[in-house]
């Protein structure tokens, strides 16, 4: 059993680290707003500190899952960041959907104290989390890995290394370009069916059993017909990822142009109120244009 420090208790980090908690191993937490450190504390045992240094003293692993790379900066590199309480030979594992670019930076500053890092970026969301059985996508050194692999099972179905400091949120990006597209064709077509006058859940319900499943459809689908988005992840979160991604394409020379849109299509989902919407509320948006 492993002696780790998880910083970061929100929807995701909050059950990862119960995972790791209930698996046996020796867990420290910290967390922005005390309070959701004690709850933790008092939910699942362990012990919270009051800065990420504190955490990460005598830590053989720091886990890490905050909202951006400025908060990842801070938690890490800050002057009671977690690389100040690590001990050379310790290994801190970000994941956190971050730039590529965060990861190459804190990789180089922990490797200056001789702290290995991995960025593992998760897919699954907040079920996928509560649950134990999210994807997480690595990049870093091999050895590094296949030593955090073991822990971070507690809370995956699959880790994979990918490649180098970089690869994991570059393969997260991968992943949301995805979802994007996905989930705006799916709106479309439920849309679609409800002007043609079909029943959209015997529509799905034949649909999902060909080539046009997928885990947007069998997990989204019913809650789009009722127009319920108060749950999952959230769209100011989605565009957050795709903001990165766009800028990685813009770098790379990669043509988005779906991703582009979709993006503008979130944007007016948050101009509805619906920041805090799950992703599945492009569904509103198509239709308030029907409604027109």
């Amino acid at each position: 059993m492993a002696k780790v420090a998880f910083l970061g208790l929100g929807v995701m980090g909050y059950p990862m680290a119960g995972h790791l908690r209930q698996q046996g191993h020796e867990v420290t937490v910290y967390n922005r707003t005390q309070a959701k450190a004690q709850a933790w504390v008092k939910e699942y045992g362990g012990c919270a500190c009051a800065t990420p240094k504190e955490a990460a003293i005598g830590q053989d692993m720091v886990f890490v899952c905050v909202g951006n790379d400025d908060d990842l900066r801070q938690v890490i590199l800050g002057t009671d960041g977690a690389l100040h309480g690590m001990a050379a030979g310790a290994i801190l594992v970000d994941h956190t959907t971050a730039s590529a670019d965060a990861a190459r930076e804190i990789a180089a500053a922990l490797s200056a104290h001789s702290v290995a890092f991995l960025d593992a970026p998760v897919s699954g969301g907040q079920a996928g989390a509560e649950n134990g059985v999210l994807t997480v996508m690595v990049g870093g050194d091999a050895d590094i890995f296949a030593a955090v692999k073991p822990v971070i099972a507690a809370y995956a179905r699959s880790a994979e290394l990918m490649g180098p400091v970089g690869a994991g949120q570059l393969t997260k990006m991968v992943n949301q370009i995805c979802i994007a597209g996905v989930v705006q064709g799916l709106a479309e077509a439920l849309s679609f069916a409800e002007n043609a006058g079909l029943n959209g859940e015997k529509v799905v319900e034949v649909i999902s059993k060909g080539a046009a499943q997928s885990w947007q459809m069998e997990n989204r689908y019913k809650t789009m017909l009722q127009g319920q988005y108060e749950f999952g992840f959230a769209v100011d979160w989605m565009r957050k990822d795709l903001n990165i991604a766009l800028n990685e394409a813009r770098r790379n020379g990669a043509s988005l142009p779906l991703t582009a849109l979709v993006d503008q299509f979130y944007a007016e989902v948050q101009a509805m109120g619906g920041n805090r919407w799950d992703t599945s509320s492009l569904m509103a948006r198509q239709r308030k244009l029907q409604s027109k």
